[in-house]
């Protein structure tokens, strides 16, 4: 197998009003340096904009950041748009802000891993590797 098959691609994003990416970036560094394919998508998205480009880039990964308090909203409208779009083999996992009962709930809806801000680098890493080895070829 070539290893452009092999490699795990993943789309960042940051969704709706919130205008802090210093950690987002962070995070699609420590994943680029770790042999990733990352696209970043940029401040204040849209659901419908972050589900396109993931489905556009063929991701294996969405991880969607977010730290204003919008998750409860975000993550299932996201979630519906890849039910939608019949790409619903797409991950997400969120990162961020969020209470610990709104973790429990969005894991239950299908958000597959949820990264707080204190997670080490190296966890981010290990986290997206087993999820995609879990799943297996697409």
């Amino acid at each position: 197998m070539d290893q452009d098959k092999e490699m795990i691609r993943v789309l960042i994003a940051k969704v709706g009003l919130d205008g802090h990416d210093r950690g987002v970036k962070i995070v699609a560094r420590c994943l680029r340096d770790a042999g990733m394919d990352v696209i970043y998508t940029g401040l204040h998205r849209t659901p419908e904009e972050v589900v396109a480009a993931a489905v556009q880039e063929d991701v294996d990964v969405l991880g969607v950041s977010i730290l204003s308090g919008a998750h409860m909203t975000v993550f299932p409208a996201i979630l519906k748009l890849l039910r939608e779009r019949k790409a619903d083999d797409i991950m997400v996992i969120g990162g961020g802000v969020m209470p610990d009962e709104d973790v429990a709930a969005l894991r239950e809806m299908g958000v597959r891993e949820i990264l707080l801000q204190d997670t080490p680098p190296e966890t981010i890493v290990s986290t997206v590797r087993r999820l995609v080895a879990e799943r297996g070829p697409r």
